[in-house]
């Protein structure tokens, strides 16, 4: 089981769906309930870097400082839906 989503990196156990969706209704083991529904990326359009961007802002507005969400959002690319982004 992944430790933390491996579309936007957040611990899944700070989920508080317990994690996304897949198609048949049951918890996706890989992705959180922010990012994944029903057996799909919630953005699946979203270029990585638009992604990011997306992230600290979300990241900001729960409160943390700017540097800190930019400094959380730079291990997205290597979570395994980036990787041949």
């Amino acid at each position: 089981m992944a430790r933390s989503c491996q579309s936007c990196g957040m611990p899944l156990v700070k989920d508080p769906q317990g994690g996304g969706t897949e198609a048949d209704g049951s918890l996706s083991v890989s992705y959180c309930s922010i990012c994944y529904d029903a057996g799909a990326f919630r953005h699946p359009d979203v270029s990585l870097a638009d992604f990011q961007e997306h992230c600290v802002e979300a990241l900001m507005r729960s409160g943390m400082p700017k540097i800190m969400a930019w400094l959380f959002t730079r291990g997205i690319p290597r979570l395994e839906r980036w990787k041949d982004s």
